[in-house]
């Protein structure tokens, strides 16, 4: 059953279903596992959100009154590693085989020929205008960063986030080899212009099974040092691999705390972890919680990418291993990562569309840990988004209104009928056509 739209700017939304994880309010219990949900009512009053309180509440007071019938409530999703640039080149750069090589090589064709401004500008409004409509309200987006695509991605990026401002938050991260730091410093150094003239994030890969050497160390060094000096956050992306040479995740950590950085680091994918002896797991688990190094996992493009050979059935699924991280104390997230494009062919920006292929990967379900965290509070506040991911008195009333009533109908269908709420108005807007994207791939 539909929930009728408020008249007034001054309304009640009883009966609704609040995750206790991402909700400040009153009446609430003072303890509770995983991810539990509780009957309330929120006052929104001119675009903000009033009051949170546990239903039955004797006295509503003044206010129209809304009964959504026990339907959930989510803050919208904070989506953390993203690739705005790469988004939507499948028509024409169609991965030849699904692997992680053809992946590689075929965007860097691809962005040779086509990535030019108008080419970034119009793929990343597309994507941004479904993540918008699917109910995101902050992105990270790593961008390809070396010769001279750092000076085109870079500007379009600063355009982006200044004509979306007010309807999703938008951070940026470098992407680029570290091995570019001791093999073309020119290129680095532009690189790190780039990024502190737009207020981004330093970011490399570390995931190709580089051999682990003195020059690895050196350069993280270096890097973490030019990150300190400009004021400059670290994402990186790390160990992509199965390959049992692939074991950066530890340098990096030894280095954080080497150098005894104190900033934001986030660690992306992390797949080799998961493959290593249980003493080894532990050993490099203990060092990324000592120096606050977050993990972020993407299930939905490491499934796709990860253990492919061809008439072989995979035989891992290529996560990172959460719930021994979270265990330990690491934050832990999963994000969208890649969308049609070689890296994965699929995805929409959609907060649900990740989190249920999460609970499914890793497991989530059957858990006493609040997991929905992963895509809401624990990403903002590695953005440094305190207001974002959750739901609060004196916060803005952006929230999504679901269908579902359970955990486990939410899980089941793909809530396209949801309604996104933005400053305690429900949103409007429709999907982009694909038929817009034609144009780029004549």
């Amino acid at each position: 059953m539909p929930v009728t739209l408020p008249q007034n700017s001054r309304f009640w939304l009883r009966q609704v279903s609040l995750p206790l994880a991402l909700v400040e309010g009153e009446g609430f219990p003072a303890h509770f596992t995983g991810d539990a949900f509780i009957r309330a009512a929120m006052l929104i009053a001119d675009g903000k959100i009033a009051r949170i309180v546990g239903e039955p509440v004797a006295d509503a007071g003044e206010g129209e009154s809304i009964d959504c019938g026990g339907k959930i409530v989510l803050p919208r999703f904070v989506d953390v590693h993203t690739h705005l640039d790469k988004g939507h080149i499948h028509a024409r750069a169609a991965n030849p085989d699904g692997t992680f090589f053809g992946a590689l090589t075929t965007v860097a064709a691809d962005r040779e020929k086509n990535w030019q401004a108008e080419d970034v500008r119009a793929r990343m409004d597309f994507a941004l205008r479904c993540a918008f409509h699917h109910g995101t309200g902050a992105i990270r987006t790593h961008l390809d960063s070396l010769g001279k695509q750092s000076d085109i991605s870079w500007p379009v990026f600063s355009e982006m986030r200044e004509e979306w401002k007010g309807r999703i938050e938008l951070q940026a991260s470098a992407l680029f080899p570290l091995s570019a730091v001791w093999e073309d410093p020119a290129d680095f150094r532009n690189i790190l212009k780039n990024v502190t003239k737009h207020g981004g994030i330093l970011g490399a890969v570390t995931y190709r099974g580089d051999p682990l050497t003195d020059e690895v160390d050196k350069a993280l060094d270096e890097f973490i040092d030019a990150a300190e000096a400009n004021g400059l956050e670290l994402d990186f992306h790390v160990d992509e691999s199965a390959s049992p040479d692939a074991r950066s995740l530890e340098k990096i950590a030894d280095a954080v705390l080497r150098k005894n950085y104190r900033g934001r680091v986030l660690a992306g994918h992390c797949c080799s972890l998961a493959l290593m002896e249980d003493a080894d797991r532990a050993r490099v688990t203990s060092k990324l919680a000592a120096a606050k190094i977050a993990v972020v996992s993407l299930p939905m493009c490491n499934m796709y990418l990860q253990d492919r050979i061809s008439g072989r059935t995979p035989r891992w699924r290529g996560v990172a291993p959460l719930h021994e991280l979270d265990v330990a104390g690491v934050s832990t997230m999963v994000a969208s990562d890649n969308t049609r494009d070689p890296f994965y062919a699929y995805g929409d920006l959609d907060g649900v569309e990740v989190f249920r292929e999460a609970t499914r990967i890793l497991h989530f379900d059957h858990d006493s840990r609040p997991w929905l965290e992963s895509l809401t509070i624990r990403p903002a506040a590695q953005m440094g988004l305190a207001d974002a991911g959750r739901l609060a008195p004196g916060l803005p009333a952006d929230f999504i209104l679901f269908s579902a009533r359970t955990l486990n109908e939410w899980l089941c269908r793909p809530q396209t009928d949801r309604l996104v709420w933005i400053g305690g108005q429900a949103s409007k807007t429709s999907l982009p056509d694909y038929a817009e994207l034609d144009r780029l791939s004549a």
